[in-house]
């Protein structure tokens, strides 16, 4: 036996498990504790009192204003993934099958330049764009698509145009690496068999891709939803998010435990969901097995 055979198969996983617990798992837990504590009732007697653990936190960030928040940031963040969805597929699938070999690194390149900027300049440049008296504006007046200044900024429809512009090549990066590993005789075969384009489309290319659809959905989906930046940039009190709600509740109101708690039902609503969907692509795979029959 030789001594490799000895050391556990997990073994050499334990770097990237030691940066995930001391990163995440550590930090986690110090957030569900602090989420249990209450506000100090003397200052400068530290930031949580956790002398009496309570769920009162915890029911307070699922009441009132905080739920209507916490409706808005699952809204936004499921219509920013859908768009995103929507847009990148299309120039996922184009990029896999239509472009040639050789320009399709330039191109991709080029998808990711954008990331070579900081997050929050790309997030500042579209207020320029999108001002009132900016240059979108005066173009649109003057082609007379609108009759008044353009009237988006700090608006939730802002916010949805800044989530699809910075989160979009993560969703089309997943769904092109799936689509570029289908090889191209299974489609050839399906379509001697007597498929059309469409049914080929449906049968073939879409089952194959969609672990890289699930993965940039799930990518775009949780970084929409926790996003601090763009609703505090380009959504102003309108384009209130969970992300600038439990910032306020630890910078401005020094309220850590109840901003604790609200980071905690994200988290929660974010898994379920993430579970829900998860779910829905496990059945949805087993309906389309039934329905094919037993293979032959």
């Amino acid at each position: 036996m030789s001594p490799r055979s000895l050391i556990p198969r997990w073994a050499m996983a334990w770097p990237a498990l030691l940066w995930w617990a001391f990163f995440f798992v550590i930090p986690l837990g110090w957030i569900i504790i602090y989420s249990l504590g209450t506000k100090p009732a003397t200052p400068g007697a530290g930031p949580v009192s956790l002398e009496s653990l309570s769920f009162d936190n915890y029911t307070a960030a699922a009441s009132g204003v905080f739920l209507v928040v916490f409706g808005i940031t699952m809204r936004t963040a499921v219509m920013g993934t859908l768009a995103c969805l929507l847009v990148g597929f299309p120039v996922a699938y184009a990029l896999a099958t239509c472009v040639p070999q050789r320009w399709r690194s330039v191109l991709l390149f080029l998808l990711v330049l954008p990331y070579w900027t900081s997050f929050l300049l790309r997030t500042f440049a579209w207020r320029i764009v999108l001002a009132p008296e900016g240059a979108l504006s005066t173009a649109l007046q003057s082609i007379g698509l609108i009759d008044g200044r353009l009237a988006i900024l700090d608006s939730n429809a802002a916010v949805q145009l800044g989530i699809v512009s910075n989160y979009l090549p993560l969703m089309i990066l997943p769904i092109y690496v799936a689509l570029e590993r289908i090889d191209p005789q299974l489609i050839r075969a399906s379509m001697d068999l007597g498929a059309g384009p469409v049914r080929s489309f449906l049968t073939i290319v879409l089952p194959l891709a969609a672990p890289g659809i699930f993965g940039g959905v799930l990518l775009t989906f949780i970084l929409s939803a926790g996003d601090y930046v763009v609703p505090a940039i380009l959504g102003g009190a309108k384009g209130l998010m969970v992300g600038n709600l439990v910032a306020t509740q630890i910078l401005s109101a020094q309220n850590l435990p109840l901003g604790a708690g609200m980071a905690i039902v994200l988290i929660g609503m974010l898994a379920a969901v993430v579970g829900l969907g998860a779910a829905i692509i496990i059945a949805a795979r087993g309906l389309l097995r039934l329905a094919r029959g037993p293979a032959i």
